[in-house]
C-alpha cells in the first residue's frame, strides 16, 4: 500500500465472534421501548423477589460486606448451596472444594466452556439453546454441534445424540428445564444422555437454572445417575428462584477437580462479584419449603393464563413443563417468519416477544417459532392477550 492511499478499514473484532452482534433480547426490549409494548421478551420478572432477602443484602451492605469477597465465594453462601442440594436431592458437596460461587449462571456456564473445551473440540448442545452458548464455544475455540429437539414434544433421542458424538467430542452442554422450549427432561432421556456420557467418558455441564420451576413432571439432576457424579458440573443461579435477575449470584457445583478447573477460567473472569447480595442469597437458599412451593403455583397459573390466551388468539402452543417461556407457532395466524413478526408485533398491538430462530444454529429450524414469558404480574398477561386479541397490521 503506497503512503498516499487511505487506510484499509479495520475489523475489531476477532473471527471467532462475528455473527455475535447484540442480542436478540436487547433489540427487542428497545423495541418494546419504543413503541410503549409489554415486554414478554425478556425473561425477567416485573417484581422483585421476597422482601427479607432484599432486607438481608441491605443489613450486609451497612455491615460492611462491600470489598472484594473470598474468590470462589462467602463460606456462608458455598454452605447453604451445599445445603440446597442436599435437601432438594441428597447430592452430598463439600463447601470448601466443591462449590463456586460466579458471577451469575452465564459466567458459570461461560468459565466450564473455557476450562474443558478448545481448539478441536466439540460440544454437544441441546438445540435450541440459550445465546450465551454458541458465542461462549467460539469463544473458546471449540465446534458447537446441535442435539436439536424438534416440536411437538421437543425429545432428546439418544440415537440422535450417539450420533452426534465422534472421537473430538469434549462436552455435553445440558439445559433442563430447558430454555426456550420449557422441556423437563424425562428419566428415560437424562439415562440415555449419562449412558452416552459415561461411555465415551464424556464431561457434562448441566445448566440447571430453572430448577424449581417445574410444573409438570420431576426435575432430576443428571449428577444422580450413574456414574455421573464425577463428571458433572451442574450450574444454577439465584436470579429465577429468587426472582433477582440483577443481582448476578450463580454457582458451580461438581467433583472437585472439574469446579477447580471452572474456578482457573472464572478467576480471569469477573475474579469475584456481589459480596452484599452473596450473604443475602445464603439466607434465600434457607428459605422454607412453602417459598418454593408457593413459586411453583403460582407460575404455573401465570403460565395457564398466558398458555390459553395464546391459543385463543390462534397460536400453535407448546405448554412447557418448565421455566417460565411459552413457545408459540405463528404458522396457523398466517405468519412463516418468527423474527419478522417479533419486529413488526411491538406496533402492531403492543407486545414483544423473542424470535425462537436465533437459539438455532441454523435458524430454519426454528424460523415459525416465537417465545413469550410469562414471568409477569396476571394483570399484565391479560393485557398482553388483549392487545394479541385486537392486533391489527398492515394490509
Amino acid at each position: 500500500m503506497r503512503p498516499t492511499d487511505p487506510p484499509l478499514p479495520r475489523v475489531a473484532l476477532t473471527p471467532r465472534l462475528r455473527g455475535f452482534g447484540t442480542t436478540v433480547f436487547a433489540e427487542m426490549s428497545a423495541l418494546a421501548a419504543e413503541h410503549g409494548a409489554i415486554n414478554l421478551g425478556q425473561g425477567f420478572p416485573d417484581s422483585d423477589g421476597p422482601t427479607v432477602v432484599k432486607e438481608a443484602a441491605v443489613a450486609a451492605i451497612r455491615a460492611g460486606h462491600n470489598q472484594y469477597p473470598p474468590g470462589p465465594g462467602i463460606p456462608e453462601l458455598r454452605a447453604a448451596i451445599a445445603e440446597h442440594q442436599r435437601r432438594f436431592y441428597g447430592i452430598e458437596l463439600d463447601p470448601g472444594s466443591e462449590v463456586l460461587v460466579t458471577t451469575g449462571a452465564t459466567e458459570a456456564v461461560a468459565a466450564g466452556i473455557l476450562a474443558f473445551t478448545g481448539p478441536g473440540d466439540e460440544v454437544i448442545a441441546l438445540e435450541p439453546f440459550y445465546d450465551s452458548y454458541a458465542a461462549c464455544v467460539a469463544m473458546s475455540g471449540a465446534t458447537l454441534v446441535p442435539l436439536t429437539l424438534r416440536p411437538p414434544h421437543f425429545t432428546a433421542d439418544e440415537a440422535t445424540l450417539r450420533a452426534c458424538v465422534t472421537p473430538r467430542t469434549r462436552l455435553i452442554l445440558l439445559n433442563s428445564p430447558h430454555n426456550p422450549t420449557g422441556v423437563v427432561l424425562s428419566p428415560a432421556e437424562l439415562r440415555g444422555i449419562a449412558e452416552v456420557a459415561v461411555e465415551h467418558d464424556l464431561i457434562v455441564l448441566a445448566d440447571e437454572v430453572y430448577e424449581h420451576l417445574v410444573y409438570d413432571g420431576t426435575h432430576i439432576p443428571i449428577s444422580t445417575l450413574p456414574g455421573m457424579r464425577d463428571r458433572t458440573v451442574t450450574v444454577s443461579s439465584a436470579a429465577k428462584t429468587f426472582a433477582l435477575t440483577g443481582w448476578k449470584i450463580g454457582w458451580a457445583t461438581g467433583p472437585a477437580d472439574l469446579v477447580g478447573a471452572v474456578r482457573t477460567a472464572k478467576q480471569y473472569l469477573t475474579f469475584v462479584s456481589g459480596a452484599p447480595f452473596q450473604p443475602a442469597i445464603a439466607a434465600a437458599l434457607r428459605l422454607e419449603d412453602g417459598y418454593y412451593t408457593g413459586l411453583r403455583q403460582d407460575l404455573r397459573r401465570r403460565r395457564d393464563i398466558l398458555a390459553d390466551g395464546l391459543t385463543s388468539v390462534g397460536f400453535e402452543v407448546y405448554r412447557p413443563a418448565g421455566t417460565y417461556f411459552v413457545t408459540a407457532d405463528v404458522r396457523p395466524l398466517g405468519f412463516e417468519d418468527g423474527y419478522a413478526f417479533c419486529r413488526r408485533l411491538p406496533e402492531w398491538c403492543g407486545v414483544a416477544a423473542v424470535p425462537n430462530a436465533v437459539f438455532y444454529a441454523d435458524p430454519r429450524e426454528g424460523r415459525a417459532l416465537v417465545r413469550f414469558a410469562f414471568c409477569k404480574r396476571p394483570d399484565v398477561l391479560r393485557e398482553a392477550v388483549r392487545r394479541l386479541a385486537s392486533m391489527s397490521r398492515p394490509s
